[in-house]
């Protein structure tokens, strides 16, 4: 029996937990699972952390490559951004980039993530002109879903990726960002350069890219890749 020592962000977290037992039940093999924000989890593996397989946006991923910590990337699925608010509260026009700008605008506060959405969403704002005249409103979140936030009354508009948002109770989803703003985020695994379960961690991955994976990792709010 090995045991397989995996970090991984949240996104890919809803499919991942419910196809884990089903890997661990057919190999034998136990898995530990670290999770941390991406941002976490790029300075760890920078600093020395040794795991057997880091689930992450491919962009970490690659970044990660470059600096020879990872060695393989495996491409597990994608995932686009949507807006959330409390239920009962007003559903914002988010039918273009330009009703989505004035729903921002118009929200009394703003949430989103450290993660890759986040960035894309900071990068976006500073695109649209609007990043200084809401800067007073935005709140970043680390460490839990921004659904959270939003659930509390903390933050009248949430934006994240969609997996993160739909386990989150206590919200309600208005849908996706329209498509001349979306970003599809590609989630992948990579191999750790100094793996000590090598093997078992490419047969889990194998398991996370089967076919029967695919439905699954569709009702979580995200696509095969």
């Amino acid at each position: 029996m090995a045991e397989i020592k995996v970090m991984a962000s949240a996104a890919f977290k809803p499919a991942y937990l419910e196809l884990l037992p089903g890997y661990e039940r057919a190999s034998g093999n136990r898995i530990v699972n670290l999770w941390a924000p991406s941002a976490q989890i790029v300075s760890r593996m920078k600093g020395g952390e040794v795991v057997d397989l880091v689930i992450l946006s491919a962009a970490a991923l690659d970044g990660l490559m470059k600096a020879g910590i990872v060695t393989q990337r495996y491409d597990l699925a994608t995932s686009g951004v949507s807006v959330a608010v409390r239920p009962g509260a007003p559903r914002p026009d988010i039918g273009s980039g330009d009703a989505v700008m004035r729903a921002v605008l118009a929200a009394k506060s703003v949430a989103y993530s450290t993660g890759p959405s986040g960035i894309y969403l900071k990068a976006l704002f500073e695109r649209m002109g609007i990043a200084d005249r809401i800067k007073d409103k935005v709140r970043v979140v680390q460490g839990e879903p921004v659904g959270a936030v939003i659930a509390r009354g903390e933050a009248e508009l949430g934006l994240q990726q969609t997996s993160e948002l739909l386990p989150v109770a206590g919200i309600d989803i208005v849908g996706p960002l329209p498509p001349d703003i979306q970003e599809i985020t590609v989630f992948s695994a990579g191999l750790h350069a100094a793996a000590k379960e090598a093997d078992a961690a490419r047969a889990l991955v194998a398991h996370l890219k089967a076919p029967a994976a695919a439905q699954v990792i569709r009702r979580t709010g995200m696509e095969p890749a």
